[in-house]
C-alpha cells in the first residue's frame, strides 16, 4: 500500500522571514537574511542580501552580484540550470522558467509524495529577454 502524500502544510511554514521549507531547512525568497535561500529572480523584493547559501539561476546570481557588490565573492552561491534537480536536505528542488525577467524561475519542491510550485512572479506573454513560462503540474 502506498502512503498518502504529506500535505504541504505539514512541511512548509510561513515565518517572519517568509516561506520556510522544514525538511530542506531553507527559505524561498526570504525577506530577511537566511542561512539557506532559494531565490526566484533578481528583483529587490525577492533577491535580498545577507544570506548564507543561495541557490538560483546563474542569471539571477549575476543580477544579485551586480546589485550587491559587497557579496560578489561570498561563498555558497550555487547556480542551478532550468530543469536540473538537486537535493536540498530531504527535498528535491528544481527550477523551471517563470517568464518574468532574465533568469526568473518557479521553484518546484518535491517531498513526501507531494509537489509544490512557488512561482515568485511570472509572466505568460512571450518576452525575448527571458525563457518562456512553463506550466508545471503540482499539488499546491
Amino acid at each position: 500500500m502506498t502512503a498518502a502524500p504529506l500535505p504541504p502544510s505539514s512541511w512548509l511554514r510561513v515565518t517572519a522571514s517568509g516561506l520556510f521549507c522544514v525538511p530542506g531547512a531553507f527559505h524561498v525568497d526570504p525577506t530577511r537574511p537566511a542561512e539557506r535561500a532559494i531565490i526566484t529572480h533578481g528583483h529587490a523584493d525577492h533577491a535580498r542580501p545577507g544570506h548564507g547559501s543561495v541557490l538560483a539561476t546563474a542569471e539571477t546570481l549575476a543580477i544579485m552580484r551586480h546589485r550587491y557588490p559587497d557579496e560578489a565573492d561570498r561563498p555558497g552561491r550555487m547556480p542551478l540550470s532550468f530543469g536540473q534537480s538537486v537535493a536540498v536536505g530531504d527535498v528535491a528542488v528544481k527550477l523551471v522558467p517563470a517568464g518574468h525577467i532574465l533568469g526568473s524561475a518557479q521553484v518546484v519542491l518535491e517531498f513526501g509524495g507531494c509537489r509544490v510550485v512557488v512561482s515568485g512572479d511570472y509572466k505568460r506573454q512571450p518576452d525575448p529577454t527571458c525563457s518562456p513560462f512553463e506550466p508545471v503540474p503540482c499539488d499546491a
